[in-house]
C-alpha cells in the first residue's frame, strides 16, 4: 500500500480529531467536579501516600493530568500544600494518566464504540444548549466522549497495511536489536511524539494503535511509552517558564520523578517485559508477542505497572527530589525585586476556578503590599526620620507596582470571566474587581499623602502637638483596618465577619470630625495659618477616605460589593 502526502494528512487529521475529542471530554469533566475534586485534594494532601492517593483517583476521574498538576502548583503557590505533599499528589497523577490507556485499550480496540459515537452525539448536543444547571457540562462531556472515539477508529484506518518488506519494518528490525542503545534511541523517539503532540494521552494512544498495526513491535512500543513519560514533563518544564518558583519546582520535581524512573527502567526493560508478557497470558490466555490484538492491553499493563513501581520505589526519596528542585531552581532574593505576579499565570486560565483561587491569592499580596505602604507613611508623617528620601522613594515604586497589579490582576479577572464558571465564581471575580480597584485607589492617596508631608516638612510647618496626637491616632486605626483587611483576605468568605471593621470606620468618622473642629480652632487662634490648614485638612480627609476604600474591599470580600 502506498502511503502518500494525502495519507500522512488523513493520520495527523485522525490523532487532531482525537485529541480534540479528549480536550472537550476532560474540559467538561473538570466543570462537573473540578471544585469538588478541589477541595477532596486540598484536604488528603496531609502526607505524601494520602497525596498519592489523592492523585490518582483526581486524575483518572478528570481525565488530565495537566488538571491536576495545575492544581498541585495552585495549592503549593497558595502555601496550602508543601512541596513535598505535591510531590505525592504528582506520583499520583503519574499512575492515574494511565487510565486513559486501560480505557482506549479495553473499549476502543475491543469494542466497536464509534457506531455509537452518533448517538452519543445526539443525546449530548442539545444538552450543550441548556443554561441552567449542570446538564450543558454533561452534554461536552458526552460529545468529547463520542469524538474521542470517532478520532480513534478514524486513526486505526489511516494506519497503513504492513508487511515484513515494509521499508519501516525493515528499519525498526534493524535498529530494535541494539540492546541498550535501542532501547534509548525509541525511548527519545517517544518523548519527541508527545512534545509534538502535546498529549501524552494521545502519543500512548497513537503507539497503541501503531503497535496493534503491526508497524511497531511491542519492546519498541514499551520504549516509546516511556519516552511518553518524559515528553510530558518537558511540556510542563515549558509551561512554567511562564511561572513562578514555585510552578518551576513542582514541574522540576515531576521532571526528576520521570527521568530517575525511565532510567532504572531502561536498564530493567527486558525482566519487566517478561513480567508483562507473563501477567497477559495469565489474564487473556495470550501473549503480546504472539497475538497483536493483546498488545494495546500489554501496552496499558506495562504503563501502569512501570508508574506503580516508579512510585513504590522513589516515595521515599521525596524529600531529595524537593531538595533537588529547590537547588535546580533559585528563588529571587531581595523584598523589593522587580514587579512580577506570583500566583497566576496563563496556565491558570485553562482551569478557571483554580484560577479564582489563585488570583485571590494575588490580592493578599496586594494587601500586603499596602500594609508596608502605610507603615512607611506612618514613618514619614509622625515619626520624622532621617532617610525620608528612602522612604519616599519606596512609597513612589511600590504605588508603581500596585497600578502594575491593578492592570494585571484586572486582564486576568476578565479572561476568568469569559470562560466557564460557577455561579460562585462569577461573584468572586466581581468581587475580586472591585476590591482591586479599592486597593489601587488607597496605594495613589498614600503616595498623595507622601507629597503632601514633604510639602510640610519643606516649609517647617509646626504642627500642634494635640492636632498631631489627634492625627496620629487616626492613622494607628487606619493601620489597625489595614490589617484587620488582610486577615479577612486570608480567610475563608464565609467565615468573614466585618463588624470589627465597621467598628473601627466609626472610630475613624468620628476622630475626622474632632479633628475639623481643631483645625477651625487652630485657624481662629492663630496657631495655623489658611494655608497650612490646607495641608492638615487634606491629611485628614484623606484618611477618612482611606477608611471608606477598606470598608469597601470588605464588603467585597463576604460579596455584598
Amino acid at each position: 500500500m502506498q502511503f502518500g502526502i494525502f495519507n500522512v494528512f488523513q493520520l495527523v487529521g485522525a490523532l487532531g480529531l482525537f485529541i480534540y475529542g479528549m480536550k472537550v471530554m476532560s474540559e467538561g469533566l473538570q466543570k462537573l467536579g473540578g471544585g469538588q475534586m478541589r477541595y477532596i485534594l486540598s484536604a488528603m494532601t496531609k502526607n505524601r501516600f494520602l497525596g498519592v492517593i489523592s492523585g490518582f483517583f483526581i486524575t483518572a476521574i478528570l481525565q488530565s493530568s495537566s488538571a491536576t498538576t495545575v492544581m498541585t502548583v495552585s495549592f503549593v503557590n497558595a502555601g496550602l500544600m508543601s512541596l513535598v505533599e505535591s510531590a505525592g499528589v504528582m506520583m499520583g497523577a503519574n499512575i492515574g494518566t494511565t487510565v486513559t490507556a486501560w480505557i482506549v485499550s479495553q473499549l476502543g480496540f475491543k469494542l466497536n464504540l464509534s457506531a455509537w459515537a452518533l448517538p452519543i452525539i445526539a443525546i449530548g448536543m442539545p444538552l450543550l444548549f441548556v443554561k441552567k444547571g449542570r446538564w450543558r457540562f454533561w452534554g461536552q462531556a458526552l460529545v468529547g466522549f463520542a469524538l474521542l472515539f470517532m478520532g480513534l477508529e478514524a486513526l486505526k484506518n489511516a494506519i497503513p497495511d504492513v508487511s515484513s518488506e515494509n521499508p519501516v519494518m525493515l528499519f525498526l528490525a534493524q535498529y530494535s536489536e541494539l540492546g541498550f542503545l535501542s532501547s534509548v534511541g525509541f525511548v527519545l523517539l517517544g518523548a519527541l511524539v508527545t512534545v509534538i503532540v502535546q498529549s501524552s494521552s494521545a502519543a500512548m494512544t497513537l503507539t497503541q494503535t501503531l503497535a496493534i498495526s503491526g508497524l511497531i513491535p511491542f519492546p519498541v512500543a514499551c520504549a516509546m511509552v516511556l519516552g511518553e513519560n518524559i515528553g510530558t514533563t518537558i511540556t510542563a518544564e515549558l509551561a512554567s517558564l511562564v511561572g513562578n518558583v514555585h510552578a518551576k519546582r513542582s514541574a522540576r520535581i515531576h521532571s526528576l520523578f520521570n527521568l530517575i524512573g525511565v532510567f532504572w527502567m531502561i536498564l530493567a526493560l527486558p525482566v519487566f517485559l517478561q513480567g508483562v508478557n507473563w501477567l497477559v497470558e495469565a489474564w487473556y490466555g495470550a501473549s503480546p508477542y504472539q497475538d497483536a490484538a493483546q498488545i494495546p492491553t500489554a501496552i496499558a499493563a506495562f504503563h501502569t505497572a512501570f508508574n506503580l513501581c516508579n512510585v513504590l520505589l522513589l516515595i521515599a526519596f521525596v524529600p531529595f527530589l524537593v531538595e533537588m528542585a529547590k537547588r535546580s531552581v533559585k528563588a529571587k532574593d531581595g523584598e523589593d525585586e522587580e514587579f512580577r505576579l506570583q500566583y497566576i499565570t496563563s496556565m491558570n486560565v485553562a482551569a478557571p476556578e483554580i484560577g479564582v483561587a489563585n488570583a485571590k491569592q494575588e490580592v493578599r499580596e496586594f494587601g500586603s503590599l499596602l500594609e508596608k505602604m502605610d507603615h512607611n507613611l506612618n514613618a514619614l508623617l509622625f515619626e520624622n526620620p532621617k532617610d525620608r528620601s528612602r522612604l519616599l522613594e519606596k512609597i513612589h515604586l511600590r504605588e508603581d507596582m500596585t497600578d502594575r497589579m491593578e492592570v494585571e490582576i484586572a486582564d486576568f479577572l476578565a479572561k476568568l470571566s469569559e470562560a466557564e464558571l460557577s455561579s460562585a465564581g462569577t461573584t468572586r471575580v466581581r468581587s475580586l474587581l472591585s476590591i482591586i480597584n479599592d486597593m489601587e485607589r488607597i496605594a495613589d492617596i498614600i503616595y498623595e499623602l507622601s507629597l503632601t508631608n514633604e510639602k510640610i516638612m519643606e516649609r517647617k510647618i509646626q504642627t500642634p502637638s494635640s492636632l498631631r496626637k489627634g492625627l496620629t491616632e487616626m492613622y494607628r486605626l487606619i493601620s489597625q483596618q489595614i490589617k484587620q483587611m488582610n486577615e479577612n483576605l486570608n480567610k475563608r468568605f464565609q467565615d468573614v465577619d466585618i463588624q470589627a471593621a465597621l467598628n473601627v470606620e466609626a472610630q475613624i468618622n468620628a476622630m475626622r470630625t474632632k479633628l475639623h473642629q481643631d483645625v477651625f480652632k487652630y485657624i481662629e487662634s492663630g496657631d495655623l495659618s489658611a494655608q497650612e490648614s490646607i495641608y492638615y485638612m487634606n491629611v485628614i480627609n484623606s484618611g477618612e477616605r482611606i477608611g471608606d476604600h477598606l470598608i469597601n474591599i470588605n464588603e467585597g470580600i463576604i460579596g455584598e460589593k
